[in-house]
């Protein structure tokens, strides 16, 4: 009996050790690019995405796929040949992007060799991230502080830095990043526009005159739960982490969990979709206390940007319809000057426009809501790359990516600041 039991805790001890065990590894997925032509080869796609658990990286539905869409979608692998004889038969134009996606996700790291604590040009787990967030407040004390906005479902923290002079009256910009788990492209540039708010404050003009005159509330990850969830468990997860009765499938898509035309178009009442609206509007703990915050402070917030990946884009409302917004003229305008301004670093290309019309309609989002809440410059980024490497940007593009946007921003801060309402 004893003997028994030895081995029973030497088998705990070492399944224990070894979380690798349960990590969901990607060996042999693919992702395809296909471009339907006609309404049969949109079928097709609806078929696969009914049949095969075919995940949708762009658009986020096989709902939102019409024809002439680039559709950018992963199949794992033994599913692939099926899949490829399938494309072949339909006459569908498409291309492998990614031939083996694990060899890609492993890539992403271009250095195997991980110093410990926080960097700016990699990418840091959610631990190191907190740490950081602690850290750069309580470091730069006369520029940052550090609030918490609510709690997630698992109970996680969820911090607020204010960035900025102390000022009478200051109007605000408010940006999130980290909204869909697996972006990790996004909460890197939150952390990288802080650390160069902190850095360049005095030194740089820009920089110095808009935090002398607005304040910049950053939220470096509100989907903290799924970020962890793709760091330990399965890289590509997309949505939050809390139950649906009912559903053995999780979470919710937090950019459809807006009282924003709620469920209406490109969002889905399938709690195993990726597009899930949930349960009801601001269902999601997450999407709530973002909501709150921003509906007490809507006196002073001017401006709401709000950082996801991949396709390089600037949206403006609306997404969940195709009705222009009121200063349509105004945002259109701004848009282009800000993607203008982006590529004179790089040379990056983005597209611009309102949301449904652009990409394609998406109701729920938390850039149409900010804006009908009376936030007259509200954004959303999409960015880099194009899909070569989607969801799965190497380490190597963090900087220039983040250089690049952090002019955007800057930009967009600075017309901001010029037109104050």
């Amino acid at each position: 009996m004893a003997a028994n039991m030895w081995v029973l805790l030497l088998l705990v001890a070492v399944a224990s050790a070894s979380p690798e065990a349960s990590v969901h590894k990607f060996h042999g997925d693919k992702v395809f690019r296909v471009t339907p032509h006609n309404e049969e080869q949109v079928e097709v796609l609806h078929y696969l995405a009914n049949n095969m658990q075919v995940d949708f990286w762009r658009p986020d539905s096989v709902d939102q796929v019409k024809t002439e869409t680039t559709v950018d979608f992963r199949v794992e692998a033994d599913k692939c040949s099926e899949v490829e004889s399938l494309l072949q038969l339909s006459a569908l134009d498409y291309k492998v992007l990614i031939d083996n996606l694990q060899a890609v996700l492993d890539g992403q790291f271009d250095s195997h060799i991980r110093a410990t604590g926080h960097q700016y040009e990699k990418y840091n787990n959610w631990e190191t991230i907190e740490a950081w967030i602690k850290n750069i407040a309580k470091e730069n004390p006369d520029l940052v502080s550090l609030s918490q906005i609510g709690t997630t479902y698992e109970g996680r923290s969820m911090h607020l830095l204010k960035l900025g002079k102390p000022g009478v009256n200051k109007k605000a910009i408010f940006m999130d990043c980290g909204f869909h788990a697996r972006e990790w492209i996004s909460p890197a540039f939150c952390q990288w526009f802080v650390r160069e708010a902190v850095r360049t404050y005095g030194k740089e003009t820009i920089m110095t005159q808009i935090l002398d005159n607005l304040d910049f509330y950053v939220l470096p990850v509100l989907n903290i739960d799924g970020y962890v969830y793709t760091w330990t468990k399965s890289r590509m997860w997309r949505k939050t982490r809390s139950l649906n009765p009912g559903s053995s499938c999780i979470g919710t898509d937090p950019n459809r969990n807006f009282n924003a035309k709620w469920c209406t178009l490109g969002a889905s009442k399938r709690p195993c979709d990726e597009t899930y609206c949930g349960s009801a509007p601001e269902s999601e703990k997450e999407t709530k206390a973002l909501a709150d915050f921003i509906r007490q402070n809507l006196s002073t917030i001017r401006a709401y940007l709000t950082v996801h990946s991949y396709s390089q884009l600037l949206l403006y409302p609306y997404s969940y319809s195709y009705e222009v917004a009121k200063n349509n003229v105004e945002l259109n305008r701004l848009a282009k000057e800000t993607v203008k301004e982006l590529a004179t670093l790089h040379g990056t290309e983005y597209t611009y426009g309102p949301g449904a019309s652009t990409i394609y309609p998406a109701a729920g989002g938390s850039d149409d809501w900010a804006y009908d809440e009376g936030i007259k410059y509200s954004f959303t980024f999409e960015l880099r790359d194009t899909g070569r490497y989607g969801f799965a940007l190497p380490e190597s593009q963090i900087k220039p990516t983040c250089e690049e946007t952090l002019i955007a921003v800057k930009h967009i801060a600075m017309y901001v600041l010029e037109h104050l309402y």
